[in-house]
């Protein structure tokens, strides 16, 4: 009888800690339902109800003009550049490192380009290949000023930006460079199966940059930098190198959107770069409440930039203001650093029970094997 009983014994030891270990996963699991209200909350993508929003106002008020295609294909086109900045700007953010100078490196690579071209005679390729270099030597020129001289990143940004300002107006003397080669202006009005090569350049660039930050090993280095920089180099990562090259990436982006700006308005404009910055800004703290729960994100930055400039341009088409652009991207820079910060402590308690689930997972499946 004893021998008998005594398997029975067994499994009803086991059933114990299994129970409590499907317990966690039933916890830690959630439904398909709840993923679905999860992924689809207006906390998590806000942006594009109120992109809805928008889109039924202005095709009510402004139907005749709002809803050609001529209207979005503008939309999509002139906003691009924008975008691009915006997705140069998250990388070295979400590293934890505000580059207030990027509007003076898009305005540095326009100026640079063009006086290439026309002053100095050089061919294209080289001209652009110069020009993205020289955007990435200022970031590493701005990096090492955050990681070896030890400046804030404002004070350094804000610091850069001056000095770049300076030297986009001792290149041009204070003056637009004129009579750009036609075929460099093709490359901000030529396109590739209807859509404009600006257009595509931000899907490349884009496309790069989130496999990197969201898919590969540095991506997460530059996250755990930006998230908590002196516990990821605790944990091994070279937070320096990180910045650096974070900074790096900016500048090289900042000097393609200031080349594709100087293609696209023919003439190389020393006074375009700067405002670059306050929509990118708008934009990149707007993404950072979508989609990654207050996380720095490209996609969301993109899509950011289209919505706002859909409200600026539908305002415009309503007969609304010159200076409305600027009101709209500051209004919506302060909701969604206020949004941003609203949603902070409650990402920050649900790691925390993340993490406990976590925990308790280990512990039912460590009972489980020592009995």
């Amino acid at each position: 009888m004893p021998k008998s009983s005594a398997p029975s014994e067994v499994a009803s030891a086991l059933d114990g800690p299994q129970d409590d270990a499907l317990g966690w996963a039933r916890c830690a699991a959630p439904s398909a339902r709840r993923r679905w209200a999860h992924a689809l909350s207006p906390r998590r993508i806000s942006i594009l109800y109120f992109f809805a929003l928008e889109f039924a106002v202005f095709a009510l008020w402004v139907p005749g003009t709002f809803l050609t295609a001529s209207t979005w294909r503008s939309l999509l086109d002139n906003q691009a550049i924008t975008a691009l900045v915006a997705v140069g700007f998250s990388i070295p953010l979400a590293a934890g490192a505000f580059d207030l100078a990027i509007g003076a490196e898009v305005g540095l690579g326009g100026i640079l380009a063009a006086w290439l071209l026309v002053p100095r005679g050089m061919a294209i390729a080289p001209a652009i290949m110069v020009t993205l270099l020289a955007g990435a030597a200022v970031g590493a020129a701005t990096g090492l000023l955050i990681v070896r001289a030890r400046l804030d990143s404002f004070i350094a940004t804000l610091g850069m930006s001056s000095i770049l300002l300076a030297l986009v107006s001792w290149i041009s003397g204070g003056e637009q460079i004129l009579n750009l080669p036609a075929r460099f202006q093709n490359l901000a009005t030529d396109g590739l199966l209807g859509i404009a090569y600006p257009v595509w350049a931000l899907l490349i660039v884009a496309m790069v940059a989130w496999y990197v930050m969201e898919r590969t090993p540095a991506g997460r280095r530059i996250y755990a930098t930006g998230g908590n920089a002196e516990a990821a180099r605790l944990a091994g990562v070279r937070t320096s190198a990180v910045t650096l090259l974070s900074l790096v990436a900016c500048g090289a982006i900042a000097a393609a959107a200031g080349v594709l700006d100087s293609a696209r308005l023919g003439v190389g404009d020393p006074t375009v770069g700067p405002d670059y910055l306050l929509p990118a800004l708008a934009g990149v703290f707007l993404g950072s409440t979508q989609f990654r729960g207050g996380r720095v994100n490209v996609w969301g930055s993109v899509i950011a930039i289209y919505v706002l400039a859909t409200g600026t341009t539908g305002l415009q088409l309503a007969g609304a203001p010159v200076w409305i652009p600027d009101l709209f991207n500051g209004l919506a820079l302060l909701v969604a650093v206020g949004v941003a910060r609203y949603q902070g402590a409650p990402a920050r308690r649900l790691a925390v029970v993340q993490r406990a689930l976590r925990l308790g997972r280990a512990r039912a499946g460590a009972r489980v094997s020592v009995e």
